[in-house]
């Protein structure tokens, strides 16, 4: 009986340290593809970890996990190989086939952790593993924001994967502008960012810049918080991206303080259509929140 014990212990010891699915079969549900990368997800290992009860006695997870698998084609394994700095773990790029990897979300502040990652060669053998990744919020620009919205609709089910793709749902003009130099500013917010917190909206902006002969001379992307109440706001984070500098990160001339919205200024007028939309989508605005 204790040979038999110990023989059972030391399998599920091994089946406990063996990569994720590398010995049973998973229903990977696609999410998109492009010449680059294909990406899926497995519904079925979705799991809230942590839950908050709120003050009216709704349960809101605000943790939540999920397998997700990523294929790659030759170019987008050498990006892969770049941009984590391994070309000496992999120098052929043709050797890096797929990744297997845990990630975390948490909905309330739209940010994702890679908790692990297996990447895999041709023959399915783990040629390269990555634990604790850093905690990065998820915009536009992020390459994870399928993943995110896809996990966080297995558990609300508030359709984001929907309001990404929607052609004339996700950006909302606030206004355009043209000075007496022929520049025409137009300025544009991404809906699935927007987070109410008290009278605070969390948002990411869109802020394009062109000449008298339509050229693009700036552009900026930034996170804000808008006081609607006050009418101020404060840039929390962002990029400018210029013809001569490329993209660097956008310094706030006001130093993290909440500068007043003047009436007779353009984002007066974002501050309106942004109210406007608050109070009309007020179920979307507040998705997760533990108020």
């Amino acid at each position: 009986m204790k040979k038999i014990f110990f023989a059972l212990a030391i399998i599920c010891a091994a089946m406990f340290f063996v990569p994720h699915y590398a010995c049973a079969e998973t229903d990977w549900y696609w999410l998109e593809s492009n010449d680059k990368y294909s990406k899926y997800f497995d519904a079925d290992s979705v799991t809230v970890n942590k839950k908050v009860v709120t003050k009216d006695g709704k349960e809101i997870a605000i943790e939540i996990e999920a397998w997700t698998k990523t294929t790659y084609s030759y170019e987008g394994a050498a990006e892969t190989i770049k941009n984590y700095g391994i070309e000496n773990v992999l120098p052929d790029p043709n050797s890096l086939k797929y990744s297997l990897a845990l990630i975390r979300v948490n909905p309330q502040n739209r940010t994702l952790q890679y908790v692990r990652e297996d990447f895999y060669d041709g023959k399915d053998k783990v040629v390269w593993s990555k634990n604790e990744g850093r905690i990065k919020e998820i915009t536009s620009q992020t390459f994870d924001e399928e993943f995110y919205c896809a996990i966080v609709d297995e558990v609300f089910q508030m359709g984001e994967r929907d309001r990404k793709r929607a052609a004339d749902g996700r950006w909302l003009d606030l206004w355009t502008h043209t000075d007496d130099k022929g520049l025409t500013t137009t300025l544009s917010a991404d809906t699935t960012t927007m987070r109410l917190k008290g009278s605070n909206l969390i948002l990411w902006e869109w802020q394009v810049t062109k000449n008298s002969a339509g050229k693009t001379t700036e552009i900026r992307f930034m996170k804000k918080a808008i006081n609607l109440t006050q009418g101020t706001e404060v840039i929390k984070d962002g990029q400018i991206w210029t013809p001569t500098n490329s993209w660097k990160d956008l310094q706030d001339e006001y130093d993290g303080a909440y500068r007043m919205i003047a009436t007779d200024e353009p984002d007066y007028q974002g501050l309106v259509q942004l109210r406007v939309y608050v109070k009309n989508n007020r179920e979307w605005v507040t998705r997760y929140s533990l108020d």
